[in-house]
């Protein structure tokens, strides 16, 4: 059993947020950053601790393929019909864990029509496809100046390299390269299987895909405290969803014990007629109290965090919540006492406070608004007045989350609903031209968990938690660690 994550100096009696402490390098006989292993504590499968939190505006199935891909995993949203959950779990299932998904259009499609698509996906091209068949493919560069309405047989490049599948990453690398590509197109046969960038080559040496038993990538979903909790249970777990999260905001109360149980027995009873036995997810919670109550009536792993999240406004508006670092370590040592764990969902701005997290023991981070801005959420591509790209997000709690939530009900119904909130109904989440993917910011919170490890001395983030040091600071001391991009 993992150790608790020890204090430079005795902590103070406040709660603590991930600004409030740092970590302390300690002697370390671990070389290189490659060398830590990053798999997750939490039982759940993935090879990475990121989890894509249940938000409408951030888990779609691009998102859920393309995280896998790298070794998370993201759950779709309880908002989200049942037969579209099974839907997109299909979808999901049947993607490459290899290749990103194609982008493609038929060769009389509209440049517009390929314009509109393009930005779906981070590589930047849609594929022209006839009886399956690559033609060519589009850029922005192919269709500059074209007529929107021109067909993108007119416009499109065949100047493509494709390759079969298996190819080496480092042969493609090398072939992209040399023919001053970005992307290849793999084949099988003669017709298209996925697409592979530069980066994506490398990529696929460094990371390793979160995969079911049958090698498909994993998923999750979610189901809220309200209306047919067993019911939609047990039309998830038929669909193949790996992970399933019982999901509210106040994860410690009666009704969420008794939505819990119904889902356990429900899982259960899938296991006993010889089904999978799937991880049960719940919360939110952020005392101990809370943690064992849950893991009583049947959570697997809880999920810890109130009032954190970019979008959320539970604590201005009610007071309730508490500062994440302190609710991590607290509900991560009492998870451990009884051999299950935690996500640390919410509050995560820079690769630092994930790392913080999972030193303070969390088994997972779940990542929302961070990666709301980004090409694969689901939100539409967005530009402002300044030309800057950027995707609409909201709270799970705002008075637009609660209108999608309550479409079946009355009209009076929907509105008396809208007027209690605890959200933001519109946040911009602007896309960072550095790193516009969702692939970009794993890159980078990877490469900085993966920094921490070899500074703690630690190759596995069980041996993280065991050896990490941290201490507290001020607000000054915080404002010291921060870069200095444009000068004094």
């Amino acid at each position: 059993m993992m150790d608790v994550v020890r204090f430079l100096s005795p902590p103070p009696a406040h709660d603590l947020t991930y600004s409030d402490v740092f970590m302390v390098p300690r002697r370390s006989s671990v070389t290189s950053r490659l060398d830590v292993d990053l798999a997750s504590t939490d039982g759940i499968g993935t090879t990475l601790p990121l989890v894509v939190a249940n938000m409408t505006a951030v888990a779609g199935r691009r998102m859920a393929e393309t995280v896998a891909r790298r070794g998370g995993v993201a759950i779709i949203p309880q908002d989200i019909p049942t037969d579209v959950v099974a839907d997109v779990t299909a979808k999901v299932k049947g993607s490459s864990p290899l290749y990103d998904t194609a982008v493609s259009v038929a060769p009389h499609s509209t440049v517009g029509e390929a314009l509109s698509l393009l930005h779906k996906r981070a590589h930047g091209l849609v594929v022209v496809v006839e009886d399956g068949r690559p033609l060519g493919t589009v850029s922005e560069a192919d269709a500059a100046g074209a007529d929107r309405f021109a067909q993108v047989h007119e416009v499109m490049s065949d100047d493509v390299l494709t390759v079969p599948a298996g190819t080496s990453a480092t042969a493609i690398f090398d072939a992209l390269s040399s023919r001053h590509l970005n992307a290849a197109l793999v084949v099988e046969d003669g017709r298209l299987q996925g697409v592979v960038t530069r980066k994506a080559a490398l990529r696929s040496t460094l990371y390793r895909p979160a995969l079911d038993a049958d090698g498909r990538l994993l998923t999750g979903a979610a189901v809220g405290i309200n209306g047919d909790v067993a019911g939609r249970a047990e039309a998830l777990l038929a669909a193949g969803i790996d992970v399933l999260v019982v999901d509210t905001a106040h994860g410690h109360q009666e009704k969420m014990l008794q939505a819990l149980k119904s889902v356990r027995e429900v899982r259960d009873g899938q296991l006993e007629r010889g089904g999978r036995r799937v991880p049960l997810v719940a919360g939110n919670v952020v005392s101990a109290a809370g943690v064992l109550d849950l893991v009583d009536a049947g959570a697997d792993v809880v999920k810890v965090g109130v009032g954190p999240g970019a979008m959320c406004t539970t604590r201005m508006m009610t007071g309730v919540g508490r500062p994440q670092f302190s609710a991590v370590l607290e509900c991560a040592e009492a998870a451990r006492s009884v051999g299950r764990s935690i996500w640390a969902d919410g509050g995560v701005r820079y690769p630092r406070d994930v790392a913080l997290a999972l030193a303070a023991g969390a088994g997972s981070v779940m990542i929302g608004s961070w990666f709301a801005g980004t090409y694969e959420s689901t939100g539409d591509l967005m530009t402002d007045a300044q030309g800057r790209q950027y995707k609409e997000s909201y709270g799970m709690a705002s008075a637009r989350a609660v209108k999608l939530r309550t479409r079946d009900s009355s009209g009076f119904d929907r509105a008396r609903a809208a007027l209690f909130e605890e959200g933001i109904s519109t946040g911009r989440m602007y896309l960072d031209p550095e790193r516009p993917s969702v692939e970009d910011l794993v890159d980078s919170i990877v490469a900085g968990v993966r920094s921490s490890c070899t500074y703690a001395g630690a190759s596995s983030l069980e041996e993280f938690a065991e050896l990490a040091v941290v201490g507290v600071q001020s607000g000054s001391g915080y404002d010291e660690g921060r870069p200095v991009h444009a000068g004094w």
